[in-house]
């Protein structure tokens, strides 16, 4: 079989392609598997029940069954839904925006995937340009989206050390380095993986630094703000007119729905679109037909901050508790759970590769993701990449509990086989 360029970079093997194979075959392979590794949300019987009566609804009446299942959309997304959406962010943040400033897209993934393969990449005049991220790690799914290679470039993040084996990641902006060929700065908030919410100044910086270079400045809130508004800080919502702020309806607990929200300028939405079409025809219609009413009424905010965020909010608090008593006195630390479903466990000095450890979990029923698929753009050996694991705490507590002492069994056996 002979492919494209395309088709051997898209076809071949990457990280977040490893991490969906893991999610998809390992419960054949193993039904008693422990799942701490994909971004699947908890399940939450209250929101589930709100959904099953939206949709319920919708297949009651046959004016939006029909709309649902026999009409197709337009690539910028159901107009209702979208005027919902602006009032919402208007009503909310008084945000100077409207439905020409939303577009919906089938997942954030494939939003992203046309975002910045728009922006970044070789160029009308042959020269390429690159996507920044301001901190790595960053997410898994970024690393292999571009058309072309070398897509990102990154910064080191500034390490804060804190008490009872938390740390920090920080912007470094001594290191931040903004050049010609670079496109875009894009950051996720909370950051998947480790949960770290970039402080408001952070977020301020990082958007002059954007408007003074004439670049986009990207915010990935697929945990974040407004919703699902996965955060467990008083961290305020960002957007403006050079801000793409990147919202998604999956962590809400509709990950099967596949539905994103970009909020941009006017410019930029018409531009998406228009390869949207090109790439998708047309939008999904399920997110919307559950989402509309939650949306119009504002219930989605409340389900996010009252139902949504305490649930992860004490499975966070109770998961670190159980690795302080599994993981004991060895060497490690975990990145102060600020947000999303995840912890990012740091092992100092780890005598393996983030890999391997993965590999013996693996072998012992319990699946993570190994931390070095989450720093595209570094590209020198920096040992730290080799010593992370994101797990999820999104399972039931005694899964999750089961596997954190799996963890901490196979992380003391690596230090002490070194």
């Amino acid at each position: 079989m002979k492919l494209s360029k395309f088709g051997e970079k898209f076809s071949g093997q990457s990280g977040i392609v490893e991490l969906m194979d893991d999610l998809g075959t390992a419960l054949n392979e193993n039904p008693e598997m422990i799942f701490m590794g994909g971004g699947n949300p908890g399940r939450i019987p209250e929101v589930e029940q709100i959904f099953k009566a939206r949709l319920e609804t919708v297949l009651a009446d046959p004016a939006q069954l029909h709309t649902l299942l026999g009409v197709y959309q337009s690539p910028q997304g159901d107009k209702d839904f979208r005027e919902q959406i602006a009032g919402l962010l208007k009503q909310q943040f008084g945000w100077d925006l409207s439905e020409r400033n939303i577009a919906v897209s089938n997942g954030s993934q494939s939003a992203f995937f046309v975002l910045y393969n728009m922006f970044a990449g070789e160029m009308a005049d042959g020269s390429q340009r690159s996507i920044h991220l301001p901190l790595a790690p960053e997410y898994i799914g970024y690393r292999d989206i571009g058309l072309t290679d070398n897509l990102f470039t990154a910064t080191r993040p500034e390490i804060e050390l804190l008490d009872n084996n938390l740390f920090k990641y920080h912007v470094d902006f001594s290191r931040l380095n903004i050049d010609q060929q670079s496109a875009a700065l894009c950051v996720s908030r909370p950051t998947n993986p480790t949960g770290n919410v970039l402080t408001d100044n952070e977020i301020e910086q990082l958007d002059a630094i954007a408007k003074e270079q004439n670049i986009p400045f990207i915010l990935d809130g697929a945990y974040g703000l407004p919703f699902p508004g996965i955060i467990f800080n008083q961290a305020k919502a960002h957007w403006n007119s050079n801000t793409i702020l990147v919202l998604s309806l999956s962590k809400l607990g509709l990950p099967g729905v596949r539905t994103g929200i970009i909020v941009a300028s006017e410019e930029i939405i018409q531009a998406y679109t228009r390869a949207n079409t090109i790439v998708s025809l047309a939008c999904g219609n399920l997110g919307p037909a559950v989402a509309r009413e939650l949306v119009s009424s504002g219930e989605i905010m409340a389900l996010s901050q009252q139902r949504i965020a305490p649930f992860y909010r004490q499975r966070a608090h109770q998961t670190v508790q159980w690795f302080r008593e599994s993981l004991g006195d060895l060497p490690y630390r975990i990145h102060r759970p600020e947000g999303a479903i995840f912890l990012w466990l740091w092992f100092k000095d780890l005598p393996i590769t983030s890999k391997e450890l993965y590999q013996r979990l693996k072998a012992r029923g319990v699946l993570v993701v190994p931390g070095h698929d989450f720093f595209p753009g570094i590209t020198d050996d920096w040992r730290h990449q080799q010593e992370c694991i994101r797990v999820s705490y999104a399972q039931d507590d005694a899964v999750v509990k089961a596997g954190v002492e799996i963890i901490a069994q196979e992380v003391a056996q690596a230090y002490q086989s070194s």
